[in-house]
């Protein structure tokens, strides 16, 4: 009995360390290239535009492939499709360091494809293996991403300064999935079977016919599309008020660690909670403040990229905790997972550039930030919602 315990207990701990190793490299292969762009866009003489194709693809890349990928789980097990997941991105990773203008911007849609099924995945199987810890679970990988995308923006630049290049520096990046891949081999003699629930529960189709789904899409993807909008804005809004460049850039990575710190203490307090309405709702209003604040009293940018990192990466907790929450099988929380992301990181994809428009037509960064902040009450509308204490295809859903 004892042994039989606490072989167990090794298997479940190898399984959460290999879940949080797995969760290190779904931000940073992506955002750890973002401080080296400059010594990318000099060495190929790309212009600003071209640049910036290279943060749309991989979003662009998670909304075609998130719908794909409770799909690929159910043929192939949960497991093995992570494990496929992490090669993939390995490989994307090899060819963007290849020294190739082409090639670089097919690798980083490979590593957007990679980090897109690592998505779609990781809350399905903490809704299958943890069901009674889907909230603080999720804390605790959301906090493990923000950690790792913070030490990937650090160490990139000191690599590429000593003599290894840009090229060296985003192959160090590799070092993420290929740990990750290690400590995850165990877990391929384990793998699901073909369907990741016996339950007759709502399949992918009827996921997207789904009001409460429809809520938590919205809640992720507008939280998604005010951060990207505000990641990728940032140091010009910054700098147009009369900051510097580094002075940008050090609130730029202030904002980025703000988003993990929610992981310490959003998923305790989820647990404890039955209904999610309210902290749904101030997460969004804290966005909201975060860009007013930005708008009319710049001069505090160190508080309302505090208070906006913190709500944006809470924000993101609930969400992906209500993917969990909110259905009743591993597969279904996939098929919700791959909607979310999908509807999500579409709307991420085309939010920076067309607010860039709307500043580029207005002369400043007055309307983009005013639009932010009334996106940021619609989706308090969603949170409430989306918080609510119901499952998908409940009485309380079609009633939504």
């Amino acid at each position: 009995m004892t042994i039989s315990s606490s072989a167990s207990v090794k298997k479940h701990g190898l399984l959460l360390l290999g879940i949080l190793m797995i969760a290190t490299t779904l931000r940073v292969t992506f955002t750890g290239a973002a401080p080296l762009l400059d010594m990318v866009r000099d060495t190929f003489g790309l212009t600003t535009a071209q640049t910036g194709v290279l943060t749309t693809l991989p979003l662009l890349a998670f909304a075609i492939v998130s719908p794909m990928a409770a799909g690929i789980a159910r043929r192939f097990g949960t497991e093995r499709s992570l494990f496929g997941a992490m090669l993939v991105i390995c490989a994307g990773i090899a060819l963007r360091s290849a020294g190739s203008a082409s090639l670089l911007y097919i690798g980083t849609a490979i590593i957007g494809c990679g980090i897109a099924m690592g998505n779609v995945l990781l809350p399905g199987l903490i809704k299958r293996d943890f069901p009674g810890q889907v909230a603080r679970l999720t804390g605790a990988y959301s906090l493990t991403m923000g950690i790792a995308a913070a030490i990937g923006s650090v160490m990139v630049v000191p690599i590429a300064l000593h003599g290894y290049g840009w090229q060296g520096a985003l192959m160090a990046l590799m070092i993420f999935p290929v740990v990750a891949l290690m400590l995850w081999l165990p877990q391929l003699a384990n793998h699901t079977p073909a369907n990741l629930s016996n339950s007759g529960a709502l399949h992918s189709r009827g996921i997207w016919s789904s009001p409460l789904a429809w809520q938590v899409t919205m809640y992720l993807g507008i939280n998604s599309l005010i951060y990207y909008v505000v990641i990728g804005w940032l140091p010009s809004i910054l700098i147009s008020h009369g900051y510097s460049e580094a002075q940008a850039g050090s609130l730029h990575g202030l904002l980025q660690l703000a988003t993990a710190i929610p992981g310490l203490v959003i998923g305790l307090m989820l647990s404890r909670l039955k209904d999610q309405r309210g902290i749904a709702v101030l997460m969004a209003m804290l966005w909201c403040l975060s860009t007013i604040g930005l708008w009319l009293l710049p001069d505090f940018a160190s508080v309302w990229v505090c208070i906006g990192g913190f709500g944006s990466g809470a924000a993101m907790i609930l969400g992906l905790s209500f993917i969990g929450l909110r259905t009743g099988s591993a597969h279904q929380a996939a098929a919700l997972s791959g909607m979310a992301q999908c509807v999500g990181y579409l709307l991420a994809a085309f939010g920076p550039p067309v607010m860039g428009k709307i500043h580029d037509v207005s002369g400043d960064w007055s309307l983009p930030l005013l639009g932010c902040a009334l996106l940021s009450i619609t989706m308090a509308v969603f949170g409430a919602w989306a918080g609510r204490n119901a499952e998908i295809g409940s009485a309380a859903d079609a009633k939504a």
